[in-house]
C-alpha cells in the first residue's frame, strides 16, 4: 500500500509540475520562445506572494488578487520593452537575454530576501488529509493543487482553440506578416501571451511558496522540471504537459521510495528514458 500511496502522491505534485510548465508551454507555443527565467520568475512570484501575505496579514491564497495582476503587468511590459526585440530567426538572442534576467532576479532577490529559506503558511489546509479505504490518507492541499491545475490547464486550452484571443495567437504564432496584414499588432498579442503565461506563473509561485521552502536561487531547479514536464508531454501540447507533470511527480515519488538520494535522479531517468522512445513528446502539437 505504500507504493499506490508514492504513486497517488506524484501524481498529485505532478499538478504543480504541470503548473512550471504550462507557461513556458504557451509562450512557446505562441513565440517560440525559450524563457530561461521561467523559474525564477516562478520564485518572484512566491516572494512577492510571501510579502503581500505577511505585510497585509493575508493567507497566501488571498495575496493572489495583488500577484497575479502584477505579474501580468510585468510579463506584458517585459514582453513588449525587452523580448520582442529578440525574437527572429536566430534563438540565440532571447536564451542570452533572458538568460540575464535569470541572474538579475535572483540577485535582486538575495539583495532583498537574503539566502535564507522562506515558507509561506496557509494554515490547517497544509496538514488536513482525507481519508480512504486500505489505509490510504490523500493531503487536502495536493488534492486542491492539483485540481486547481486542471482548471487552469483547460481554461488556456479553451482560451488558446476557443476564442478571438486564441485565434489571434494561432496566427500571429503560424504567420506574422499575414497576421500584421490582418490589423493584428505582433508586439501586443505577444505581450497579451506573455501576461497569461504571468498569471500561470503567479499561481505557481503561490502553491510552491505554501507547499515547501524557497530561496532566491531556486529558479534554475523549478524550471527544469517544467522544461521535462514540456518535452515529455509534447511542445505546444497543454493537456500534455500536465501528463508530462505526472510522469515525473510520479517517477520522483517511486525513485524517491526505493532511495531518498534517487529522487531527482528518477525523474530525469524517466525524462531521458521518454526521449528516447518519443523524440518529440508523447503527444503531439494540437492544431485546434
Amino acid at each position: 500500500m505504500d507504493w499506490v500511496n508514492s504513486i497517488i502522491q506524484g501524481i498529485l505534485v505532478g499538478g504543480l509540475y504541470a503548473l512550471f510548465a504550462a507557461g513556458l508551454s504557451l509562450i512557446f507555443g505562441v513565440m517560440r520562445l525559450v524563457n530561461i527565467a521561467h523559474g525564477d520568475l516562478i520564485i518572484l512570484s512566491a516572494f512577492l506572494g510571501l510579502t503581500v501575505s505577511t505585510s497585509l496579514n493575508l493567507n497566501p491564497f488571498l495575496s493572489l488578487i495583488i500577484v497575479i495582476p502584477a505579474m501580468a503587468i510585468l510579463g506584458y511590459l517585459l514582453q513588449r520593452g525587452i523580448l520582442n526585440k529578440t525574437l527572429g530567426n536566430d534563438i540565440l538572442p532571447p536564451l542570452l537575454v533572458t538568460f540575464g534576467l535569470s541572474v538579475i532576479i535572483q540577485n535582486s532577490l538575495l539583495e532583498l530576501y537574503t539566502a535564507d529559506p522562506q515558507k509561506m503558511n496557509a494554515g490547517n489546509i497544509e496538514v488536513a488529509s482525507l481519508s480512504l479505504p486500505g489505509g490510504l490518507n490523500i493531503g487536502w492541499y495536493p488534492l486542491i493543487m492539483f485540481i486547481i491545475s486542471i482548471i487552469i490547464i483547460g481554461i488556456l486550452q479553451f482560451i488558446f482553440y476557443k476564442t478571438s484571443l486564441g485565434r489571434a495567437f494561432r496566427a500571429t504564432s503560424d504567420d506574422q506578416e499575414i497576421a500584421q496584414l490582418m490589423g493584428l499588432s505582433k508586439n501586443h498579442i505577444f505581450g497579451l501571451a506573455m501576461a497569461m503565461s504571468m498569471v500561470v506563473v503567479a499561481i505557481a509561485g503561490i502553491f510552491l511558496g505554501v507547499r515547501t521552502s524557497f530561496d532566491p536561487a531556486a529558479g534554475p531547479g523549478r524550471l527544469i522540471f517544467g522544461f521535462e514536464a514540456v518535452i515529455i508531454g509534447g511542445l505546444g501540447n497543454l493537456w500534455g504537459t500536465l501528463i508530462g507533470g505526472i510522469i515525473l511527480g510520479v517517477s520522483q515519488n517511486i525513485g524517491a521510495k526505493i532511495n531518498p538520494g534517487w529522487q531527482i535522479l528518477a525523474g530525469h531517468i524517466a525524462f531521458l528514458l521518454v526521449l528516447a522512445v518519443r523524440p518529440k513528446g508523447l503527444f503531439h502539437r494540437m492544431d485546434g
